[in-house]
């Protein structure tokens, strides 16, 4: 099969399409759709977002040092797009897409009540890399909706109907082929037993 080599660019897709919230003391909280956001550290936990310096909310970050990262579900594509073209210098994004802000427990920007997870977090360093800049955070808290919750604690995160960005489309995330060492694991003895049990009655 014949292939074609490009100039070199971005084409590490999908990617979490975010909502990030951010806010200056006494001034109107604002969001900015990101695509370039990512997990960089498990312990302690941080994450990184890269923002052009030209955007509106490149300097109330730089400024306050802190935001709101807001996943992102299908319900919230519509607002995700609109947050991404449309500039805070110009429309009260909250009040225009009629969101609901949420209290933050430890930085002082708002979260979006309809977002599943909010993630709250503390710049710790800035990389300044050509057309984005990288805010390096620390992760200092996380809130989520407890519908998302069964009966026993667990988070399904999955069911949230989450939305992924992939070469400037939106798309919803597809079926599961397997979790985290399936292709390692063993095979359940106990099933396997059930089934070759169950053969042998036909």
């Amino acid at each position: 099969m014949s292939r074609q080599y490009w100039k070199a660019g971005n084409m590490l897709y999908p990617l979490p399409a975010v909502m990030v919230s951010c806010q200056r003391p006494d001034e109107r909280p604002n969001i900015i759709t990101v695509a370039w956001a990512g997990t960089i550290c498990t312990n302690p936990a941080m994450l990184s977002i890269s923002v052009r310096p030209e955007r509106y909310s490149y300097d109330i970050i730089k400024e306050t040092k802190e935001f709101v990262v807001n996943l992102v579900t299908e319900d919230l594509a519509y607002e995700t797009d609109f947050c991404g073209v449309k500039s805070g210098r110009d429309v009260d994004k909250f009040k225009e897409l009629k969101l609901e802000e949420t209290p933050s427990k430890v930085v002082a920007a708002p979260g979006i009540e309809k977002s599943p997870v909010n993630i709250e977090c503390q710049v710790v360093d800035i990389v300044e890399l050509g057309s984005h800049h990288m805010f390096i955070a620390k992760v200092v808290s996380v809130n989520v909706k407890e519908e998302l919750l069964d009966e026993k604690g667990k988070f399904n995160l999955n069911d949230a109907k989450l939305v992924t960005y992939s070469h400037g489309e939106y798309y919803s995330l597809g079926k599961k082929l397997g979790t985290f060492g399936y292709s390692v694991r063993k095979p359940n003895k106990t099933k396997h037993k059930k089934q070759k049990r169950k053969n042998s009655k036909k």
